[in-house]
């Protein structure tokens, strides 16, 4: 006991004082509001991923952003009064780059998971995809969906994302392995070692349009539709239903179907 109170004690304390402090900051950033910050600073901040194509994809030649959250946020800072400064993240990144107040909403697809609507609280959905794959042109053992959940195929998702938890789930024959990036993964499937990588609408668009290996492969029937949607800090109610405000707007005057449109991605908009 003289060890636990001398050695382990203080330690848990200084760590509980630390915890206490992180959630006031946190609840202080809520408790003023984002839209009062926003417009106090006239700036929205808002996370992206960087590389997801057609949705806030960032090209690596000229640094130009594009897709269709872009295109939205920009239309939602217009709304606002306010300049849009976009901060990159990932999905990995998520839930501690709203928690430590880095942007005030996720714009990147975000699928709506029981999970993640434990830290995050998310809009209506404005799109939706099945799950899809990709392999190589060349890979033999792949001809369709049913070939994947077999003995000797490897199966790569990329760490962090919905398909990770999602395939580890529905998987019962083939092996799963999760690269840390989306790029490590589609290496796996090019290089060989992994046969078959899961990934969704847009990204698959990505893969089919900027390479010459990649090959779709589409389940028969509908298999997993997630819901995407932008996601919030919780506990801003005002700064929701702004969002789910303009959400509505979008859907009735067009503007959202125009931006899916624009960026080919109309087969999975949700207007509902």
């Amino acid at each position: 006991m003289g060890w636990w109170r001398n050695n382990v004690a203080p330690g848990l304390a200084r760590a509980a004082v630390l915890s206490l402090c992180l959630a006031l900051c946190s609840q202080g950033a809520v408790a003023q509001g984002h839209l009062e910050r926003i417009r106090g600073s006239r700036q929205l901040q808002v996370c992206i991923w960087p590389d997801y194509y057609g949705i806030s994809y960032r090209d690596p030649r000229t640094q130009a952003l594009s897709g269709i959250d872009i295109d939205l946020a920009q239309a939602l800072g217009h709304e606002l009064g306010v300049a849009v400064q976009f901060v990159d993240s990932s999905f990995a990144r998520l839930v501690p780059d709203l928690q430590e107040g880095r942007c005030d909403v996720a714009m990147f697809a975000i699928g709506i998971t029981p999970q993640r609507q434990q830290s995050v609280r998310f809009t209506q959905p404005y799109l939706a995809s099945d799950v899809l794959a990709i392999t190589t042109r060349s890979n033999r053992k792949i001809r369709g969906w049913d070939d994947i959940d077999q003995p000797g195929v490897v199966v790569a998702v990329a760490k962090g994302t919905l398909h990770e938890p999602l395939m580890r789930e529905r998987l019962k024959n083939a092996r799963l392995i999760t690269p840390d990036t989306p790029h490590a993964r589609e290496q796996e499937v090019q290089a060989g070692r992994a046969d078959v990588f899961m990934t969704d609408f847009p990204y698959t668009r990505r893969m089919l349009e900027t390479t010459d290996w990649a090959r779709l492969v589409a389940p028969t029937a509908v298999w997993h539709v997630t819901p995407y949607a932008w996601a919030v800090q919780p506990g801003d109610d005002a700064w929701h239903a702004r969002l789910e405000q303009f959400l509505r707007d979008i859907k009735r005057d067009g503007r959202l179907l125009a931006a899916a449109r624009k960026h080919k991605l109309d087969p999975i908009v949700v207007l509902d």
